[in-house]
């Protein structure tokens, strides 16, 4: 079965109504599925059934999606376009799109606690989940965010944002995967990698948002209408990408200094990261 089966599958189990349509969606829009593809790597790369991640996969897909529904809203980024088509507020009414994003949200962790695994790997993991999901994680991005909108912004404070907004939904999968496969004791080490593949990921979004246009990347890009400070207007275009593809080559490095761990099939996920072009 496909991942993007097993999504559909979670749906078909929610009740029918206007708030199902609109998670269906966006959960269902596509995507580059980067968090659960590093996931079911993560657990691979431990010699486990790439299975044991399925619910978790999905729960975070989830989660990532309702922050994208939440963040282009008219309070938020004000976005119309997303992954090609209008945004879910556009598509569907705010409301809908706000209740759509909750839902998605609180489902997340139904799905998560379906998983078949020792029952303490299972409560870890949804830890992980609600505290890279929460106050002290993407949340707590998304507020400085909105705080550095009003203010000025050097280097220190736009990656204290990413490491948030962006590094802690990148870190989660890399994490969990390690607690699933019986290495509780090296999730703090993938959190690291996950920090720095989120920066690398926020510093080439933003060298994408300064060269391509909307239609090529899917997706509106608020960011210059609302003045933000990003990493091309601190470096430039060719600083910033030096800066990224440093930051990429430091987290394979990382990885590759996991004992025990098979780097080869991650690695190649976060190469292809590295030359995306949406």
């Amino acid at each position: 079965m496909s991942f993007e089966d097993i999504l559909s599958n979670a749906l078909d189990q929610v009740t029918d109504s206007n708030v199902r349509d609109a998670m269906r969606y966006s959960l269902m829009a596509g995507g580059k599925r980067i968090r659960p593809a590093l996931m079911y790597e993560t657990v691979m790369g431990y010699g486990c059934d790439p299975a044991l991640a399925d619910h978790f996969a999905s729960a975070l897909e989830m989660i990532h999606t309702y922050s994208l529904i939440h963040d282009d809203l008219p309070a938020m980024d004000n976005d119309d376009l997303r992954r090609g088509l209008p945004t879910c507020h556009k598509k569907f009414d705010e409301a809908t799109a706000i209740l759509a994003g909750d839902a998605l949200l609180t489902y997340a962790f139904r799905e998560a606690a379906k998983t078949e695994a020792p029952a303490e790997a299972v409560l870890e993991g949804i830890r992980i989940l609600a505290d890279m999901a929460g106050p002290d994680g993407m949340v707590l991005g998304q507020c400085l965010d909105l705080a550095e909108e009003r203010g000025e912004t050097g280097w220190e404070d736009l990656k204290k944002v990413q490491k948030y907004k962006t590094g802690c939904l990148l870190s989660a999968p890399l994490m969990i995967g390690a607690v699933l496969s019986g290495h509780p004791e090296e999730s703090e080490a993938w959190h690291e990698v996950g920090d720095l593949i989120g920066l690398a990921f926020q510093v080439q979004d933003d060298v994408l948002d300064a060269t391509k246009t909307a239609q090529e990347l899917g997706k509106s890009n608020s960011d210059e209408r609302n003045q933000k400070v990003t990493a091309v207007t601190l470096f430039g275009i060719e600083g910033a990408e030096r800066l990224m593809n440093d930051l990429y080559d430091k987290s394979c490095e990382k990885i590759r200094n996991f004992a025990g761990f098979d780097a080869e099939k991650i690695i190649v996920i976060l190469k292809g990261i590295q030359t995306r072009s949406k």
